[in-house]
């Protein structure tokens, strides 16, 4: 089949509509191309929610929060410090734990099993290295429910 003169003066707009909107792009100097890691970005910030209610009165407890200037994502390592915009993850601690763990994803935490009384989660954001970047703690009561209180006689 013959290319017809119709197809190619479609395919030669086709193309110089794309070349005239590549320029256009590249003359817009307000702001660069994503492709170029930025020079300078905003620190990252961590903003937290107190646990939901309705779950804290049921013994879960569940905590929204959000990040900005920074993505949370399950990648480590020193070549993803570089990365623009910012990666990271979560560190978090329950009650002074010694251990903690990473949290990657932007999901709730969700804390199943925590006894009746106060509590403190500590939420701290990290680079991929773990370079801990800012962070917040979030304190909260797990009440009394039937059947967890001292049993009387």
């Amino acid at each position: 089949m013959r290319p017809t003169s119709k197809h190619l003066a479609t395919a030669t707009a086709g193309l110089l509509f794309c070349v005239a909107a590549w320029a256009q792009a590249g003359a817009d100097t307000g702001r660069p191309p994503a492709v170029i890691p930025l020079a300078s970005e905003p620190a990252p910030k961590l903003i937290v929610f107190a646990p939901l209610p309705d779950a804290l009165a049921r013994g879960v407890a569940i905590i929204q929060f959000r990040t900005e200037n920074l993505r949370v994502m399950p990648v480590f390592g020193q070549s993803a410090v570089a990365v623009s915009p910012h990666l990271g993850h979560v560190h978090v601690t329950v009650d002074d734990w010694h251990g903690t763990w990473a949290h990657t994803s932007e999901d709730p935490i969700i804390l199943v099993g925590l006894k009746p009384g106060p509590h403190k989660v500590l939420l701290e954001v990290a680079n991929p290295s773990h370079k801990i970047l800012t962070g917040e703690t979030v304190v909260f009561t797990v009440p009394e429910t039937p059947g967890t209180g001292a049993h009387k006689h």
